[in-house]
């Protein structure tokens, strides 16, 4: 009975955790990285839409079974798209933050600790990764945050000594996103040589020559060595991200400081006799230092530039999860202990700050965009009349760097709007350094849109003729001889006339 209550307690507390983590995030589907997956989602449940540009989604996703899952699952429940991923963010984030108690909970005694280091976690979900372009949790549905969850739970299990049990949630892991399920794999793999042997003898035989090979075995392929096109690169260029040697110092303070503080609190935890403590964080400390090399080995040379989009540094990304909980953790256990002003304090500034600074990035975007709703953010307004009023088989044309518009806020035209477009210059280029064969395709199209806020009806008509699109979203009032079905206060939607 008392084992019961408390599995109610704690359950409760993660869902009262997980829809303040959401409520501080946000919620806003469509943007970013879910132009491809939301996208991707909709084909698979609706295969007549997207008739003229699905390979700018398609081909990307070859590697992961995530779109077909979520669209296997609408089917099953026949809840609707914008509602089915609404409720399985909500269960991305329940399982993270599940994932991050039960690690806190074998790391520290104090029941304090592990809650305070839940409560971090949950609040800093949107906190940048370095210079990586990443966020701990993405404002919407992204594998990315359900396989990260999914690793979590795996480390809570190794810590635990079930080792053989967390093998098949990596592979989870990996079936929904390969890239940082490796990364997953590769930090349990030194999780388990620090719980499982003494913690000098490993790491001293552990030479630059032992982790060159370890580097080598992943990096057998052909294909890295074949001559980068132009056009490929032109699109990488666009990823500065990608390019370690190119990051501004405080990037590469945000990368080396945690692996710091990790040594720090090895040497610690161990001279205090907090030995699992010490275990993980040396863990964590080899995993990063061998990751990093990997990584300054791998963008590094030029002959090896064809590895960079598999960006190397995003090794970031479960350190930095692994900072924040044991950041919060030790906060809980030193400083806010019983006292209820200071955990009403601690509330208050890590959610309010980043509360503010979600604000700030999405300021013309409702805070949560929920399923249904009309929305405030004008392009929203625009993307839902054309996914009501237009034909599916629709090929629109809009400007290439729309995503970049002042209010925009990242919102992908192809996802919401559920219509062809022409390709893009933001979003598109980051599906190029992935699937190089789109390359000439995707420079084609956005060459012919060059100059985009001069376009006249010649211009439109042209791209009409040389591409067969029939719809324009463009600013309001439109260009001169464009029929217009529908405008608001910043956007028209038109069709080029015959």
């Amino acid at each position: 009975m008392v084992l019961r209550r408390k599995f109610l307690i704690n359950l409760v507390l993660i869902l009262c955790f997980t829809v303040l983590g959401f409520a501080v995030m946000g919620y806003h589907p469509g943007i970013e990285d879910d132009g491809v997956y939301l996208s991707a989602v909709k084909s698979d449940l609706n295969p007549a839409l997207f008739p003229h540009d699905a390979e700018f989604f398609r081909l990307q996703l070859q590697a992961t079974v995530f779109d077909r899952w979520i669209a296997g699952f609408i089917r099953l429940t026949h809840i609707p798209v914008a509602a089915a991923e609404l409720l399985l963010q909500l269960g991305t984030i329940a399982l993270t933050l599940l994932a991050c108690w039960s690690i806190a909970r074998r790391l520290f005694p104090e029941l304090r600790a592990h809650w305070a280091g839940v409560t971090l976690v949950a609040s800093m979900f949107t906190l940048p990764v370095a210079g990586t372009a990443l966020f701990l949790v993405d404002p919407h549905l992204h594998p990315r945050s359900l396989a990260t969850a999914i690793v979590l739970l795996a480390v809570s299990w190794i810590i635990a000594g079930k080792r053989w049990q967390a093998m098949p949630l990596l592979l989870l892991a990996f079936v929904i996103h390969p890239i940082m399920a490796a990364m997953g794999i590769s930090f349990c793999f030194f999780l388990t040589m620090a719980m499982s042997e003494p913690v000098h003898s490993w790491i001293d035989s552990w030479s630059a020559e032992r982790a060159g090979s370890v580097a080598a075995a992943f990096t057998p392929l052909a294909w890295i060595f074949e001559p980068q096109s132009p056009v490929w690169k032109k699109a990488l260029d666009t990823r500065t991200y990608c390019y370690l040697y190119k990051w501004q110092w405080y990037e590469w303070l945000g990368a080396l400081a945690p692996l710091f503080l990790f040594w720090l609190l090895w040497r610690l935890a161990q001279k205090r006799g907090e030995t699992l403590l010490a275990r993980f964080a040396l863990a964590v400390f080899a995993y990063g230092v061998f990751q990093q090399v990997v990584a300054m080995t791998m963008l590094g040379f030029p002959s090896l530039v064809r590895l960079t989009p598999l960006q190397p540094m995003r090794y970031l990304h479960l350190v930095y999860f692994f900072l924040a909980l044991v950041a919060g953790s030790l906060i809980g256990k030193y400083l806010l202990k019983a006292a209820v002003w200071r955990w009403a304090l601690f509330l208050i500034v890590c959610n309010g700050s980043m509360f503010a600074a979600q604000r700030a990035e999405f300021g013309s975007s409702d805070q949560i965009e929920w399923p249904g709703q009309p929305q405030s953010n004008p392009w929203l307004q625009a993307f839902a009349w054309i996914r009501v009023n237009t034909p599916t088989g629709a090929y629109f044309a809009l400007d290439p760097r729309y995503l970049e518009a002042p209010g925009e806020d990242y919102h992908s035209f192809r996802a919401l709007a559920e219509r062809s477009q022409l390709a893009d210059a933001v979003k598109d280029t980051a599906v190029v350094t992935q699937v190089p064969e789109l390359g000439p395709e995707w420079d084609r199209q956005v060459e012919a849109q060059k100059g985009w806020k001069n376009f006249q009806l010649e211009d439109f008509v042209r791209l009409k003729a040389e591409f067969g699109v029939d719809w324009v979203l463009v600013s309001y009032p439109a260009p001169a001889g464009l029929p217009c079905r529908w405008h608001n206060g910043s956007l028209a939607v038109c069709q080029i006339p015959r």
